[in-house]
């Protein structure tokens, strides 16, 4: 079946919590990461909305949108429930998409399947690996593996992971409040996210299909990237690459500049 037909015949899909809709102009809808919100954009929404409609949403199963009891949580369902959300908005024109870290990847696989509806793609701090089997630096390989076998961990041990979030969310860098939550009740949205769009993703593949300008903008100092794996889409003709320095994994306000500056002019 392909993508197109799947999402097609996902017409029950939820329509999310959309936490900002400001401003006026080209849209902008900005997709946040896993277990985190729409609060992860606070930073660059005061930059755009003086020219552009600013719409971010809360992902399925995290912030105040509805986690459905039968949900899997699967990449599928995720972008599904974007694109009812967005129809629910009556934006006429394609929008430029915007995801920050598991956002990313859920953005790069919207704008693959729904491709007339993006005009173009940004990716900040996409946590992009291949399988360990197909990476055959070893040194490479060895650190994509560690992070496997964290994700794993996070994800098995439920009392630890509950007990200790803010402490992972210190040590992560990402202390923030509502930056990395993990909660009893977002638990399934939090594993299941992990498990099946993160450590099972298909983002490098999903980023080759799509058609429109991406830029690509990172932290040097993120800790969530694999060392190399940008590299890969590095590569690609359409991909544009943005380091910015003493940045880490959050959208702050260095980095949301840097955003800014790419959504305000392009040619920059």
């Amino acid at each position: 079946m392909s993508w197109l037909r799947f999402f097609k015949r996902r017409s029950d899909a939820p329509v999310l919590h959309v936490a900002d809709d400001v401003g006026s102009g080209p849209a902008v809808v900005m997709v946040h990461g896993l277990a985190s919100s729409s609060v992860t954009f606070k930073a660059l929404i005061p930059l755009l909305s003086r020219r552009h409609r600013c719409i971010a949403i809360d992902l399925l199963g995290f912030g105040e949108s509805p986690a459905p009891p039968d949900a899997t949580y699967t990449i599928e369902e995720h972008v599904a429930a974007i694109r009812a959300t967005v129809a629910s908005l009556r934006i006429r024109e394609p929008f430029i998409l915007i995801g920050h870290s598991m956002g990313a990847l859920l953005a790069a696989r919207f704008a693959a399947v729904h491709r007339s509806m993006v005009s173009r793609l940004i990716l900040i701090g996409p946590p992009i690996f291949l399988p360990p089997q197909e990476i055959g630096n070893p040194r490479r390989r060895a650190i994509v593996g560690r992070y496997l076998k964290a994700y794993e961990f996070l994800r098995v041990n439920k009392e630890f992971t509950l007990a200790n979030s803010a402490w992972v969310s210190k040590m992560l860098r990402l202390a923030r409040a509502g930056l990395f939550e993990v909660t009893e009740s977002s638990w399934d949205a939090f594993t299941l996210s992990m498990k099946n769009c993160i450590e099972s993703q298909t983002s490098i593949s999903d980023i080759a299909a799509v058609e429109v300008p991406i830029d690509v903008v990172y932290g040097r100092l993120d800790a969530l990237i694999a060392s190399g794996m940008l590299e890969i889409v590095a590569k690609m003709r359409h991909v544009t690459m943005h380091r910015v320095e003493v940045n880490d994994h959050l959208v702050r306000p260095r980095l949301a500049r840097v955003v800014a500056g790419l959504i305000e002019a392009p040619s920059a």
